[in-house]
């Protein structure tokens, strides 16, 4: 009897969450080229990334721009996509990075550079840029280089985020900026652009996770139950326990809310039983009813 892992296969999308991702990759990939072509870019700071690489090359060769650096750059990586990905992920991707740098082209040169205070061009490139990649990532796509990469690396590496992955590898481009430019300001407002970056960008892609894990243990359970789960259109399951000091058995109410419903809750809880005893905790991924899709791919 073989002894091997049956292979999960995704749940293919209809045409309309094709074009749902389509929109969305459309979106991602224009906000992305304006955060570096209106603020990065101009500025000499490279927060990572192919794009960040993009703009350490284009300091030896200026007669390429970055954009055109970007697509020559991601062509071996794409290739790396086809084998890791297949050829649909390599059409999303594609479409993404020519748009993206077709974009960056079109925003160099009828917009421009909107700021040269380092602060606010790091601070807005940054901020941009995480918004435009988790809105391509939540479609399923990327805008080449690096992310490739990092998805290659989060199918070995599961249990390391992928924000935490794209920090280590940034990290890296913000380093060699640094030495490039003989600039210590400029390798610091970069590492600035890379801190936004991430706390947007897991915002971005992990913001939908936003729930805590409530444990209710209280004489009106019963009563809370009710209202959590009319006035909060909420599940609820009741625990069996025992208390390790009385030894009297006891029932437990575990609730997982969204983040806008907890103060509603807590609210419940105080009317309903001044003394009850509520643990809440941090849920960083929910699947089921309500919450993310077990079909969905996990980030």
């Amino acid at each position: 009897m073989e002894n091997k892992k049956a292979k999960i296969r995704p749940k293919k999308k209809s045409v309309s969450e094709r074009v749902k991702d389509y929109i969305l990759i459309t979106v991602g990939s224009i906000i992305y080229a304006a955060g570096i072509a209106l603020f990065l870019d101009p500025n000499n700071l490279a927060p990572g990334g192919v794009s960040g690489i993009a703009i350490i090359i284009n300091h030896f060769a200026e007669p390429l721009s970055v954009g055109v650096i970007i697509v020559l750059m991601n062509i071996p990586i794409m290739i790396l996509g086809v084998v890791k990905f297949g050829f649909r992920f390599l059409l999303s991707s594609i479409y993404s990075v020519v748009l993206s740098s077709a974009a960056m082209e079109l925003f160099g040169r009828f917009i421009g550079p909107l700021t040269d205070n380092l602060f606010l061009a790091a601070a807005a490139g940054g901020a941009l840029q995480a918004i435009g990649i988790g809105l391509v990532f939540r479609a399923g796509a990327t805008t080449g280089g690096i992310d490739i990469i990092v998805r290659v690396m989060r199918q070995r590496y599961r249990y390391i985020k992928t924000g935490t992955l794209f920090l280590l590898l940034d990290s890296v481009v913000i380093t060699i900026s640094g030495v490039v430019f003989k600039n210590i300001d400029v390798a610091l407002y970069a590492a600035l652009a890379l801190t936004v970056y991430m706390t947007v960008f897991n915002s971005v892609l992990y913001g939908g996770d936003g729930a805590r894990l409530v444990y209710i243990i209280s004489a009106s359970k019963d009563n809370i139950a009710k209202r959590i789960l009319t006035e909060l259109d909420a599940g609820a399951t009741v625990l069996s326990g025992k208390g390790a000091y009385t030894g009297q058995e006891k029932e437990v109410l575990m609730v997982v809310l969204r983040m806008r419903a907890l103060p509603e809750a807590r609210d419940i809880v105080r009317e309903e039983d001044k003394d009850a005893f509520m643990i809440v905790t941090k849920a960083t991924s929910v699947f089921g009813e309500g919450f993310k899709s077990h079909d969905e791919e996990d980030l």
